[in-house]
């Protein structure tokens, strides 16, 4: 009796150990399990954390490329600006000359022709009449008339002699000698027209007129020649 209830312990104790391996080996089985399931988790995030690195070190680099970009584009905009300011600069520069060259030439060539024609026109305010004036600029005004000149030509006449004597027909030049309202050098010369060419304006107006008729062929080339050389 003994011996088979210690068959049956055995046996038992064997059923047991049996039923423990199993259950070990589940256990086991299972942490195993559980181990590889936590590797491979930590290895997905391990790869995604390495994932989000690589992209956000992607997404670096293209920002860093696009503001490099940004900023050559900028520099070639502003380089193009100032190239364009520079070569507006030069045509503007370059027009204006072609623009005070065609003028110098319309000029030269209306010189010659007035020299041709021995008229220079007045460009400016014409008088209506001698009425306009009084005292010897009326007189001068009046023999301009009477010498074959035009009413146009007064104003340069009336120009030429306020710059020499004012039409002071007294005005006398200290240093020179010239004398009266045309200036005469010297005064003596006048007296081809009148004996009192000292003391009467229409005497000296009549002088002048005939010297510049002579020397210029009018009051208005007589005034260029003066605005030019400083005397006539």
């Amino acid at each position: 009796m003994n011996r088979l209830w210690s068959r049956v312990g055995i046996r038992a104790a064997s059923v047991g150990l049996l039923v423990a391996g199993v259950i070990g080996g589940v256990y086991l089985g299972q942490d195993r399990e559980v181990q590889a399931r936590s590797a491979e988790a930590q290895l997905v995030v391990q790869a995604n954390t390495d994932e989000m690195a690589l992209l956000k070190e992607r997404h670096n680099q293209h920002a860093a490329a696009r503001a490099y970009r940004s900023q050559a584009e900028g520099e070639a905009a502003d380089k193009a600006a100032t190239e364009l300011k520079v070569a507006a600069g030069k045509a503007l520069k370059l027009e204006k000359k072609a623009i005070e060259k065609k003028a110098a030439e319309e000029k030269a060539e209306k010189a010659a022709e007035t020299k041709k024609s021995g008229t220079v026109p007045f460009t400016g305010d014409i008088p209506a009449s001698c009425n306009e004036f009084d005292g010897n600029r009326a007189t001068g005004c009046a023999l301009t008339l009477e010498a074959g000149f035009g009413i146009d030509q007064f104003p340069c006449l009336n120009k030429l002699w306020n710059k020499e004597s004012g039409w002071n027909h007294h005005a006398e030049n200290p240093s020179s000698g010239a004398y009266g309202i045309p200036q005469s050098l010297p005064g003596s010369k006048m007296a081809s027209v009148g004996d009192d060419w000292a003391s009467n304006p229409a005497t000296q107006i009549k002088w002048g007129l005939g010297y510049i008729k002579g020397r210029y062929g009018s009051p208005c080339e007589a005034w260029g020649h003066s605005q030019s050389v400083g005397w006539y």
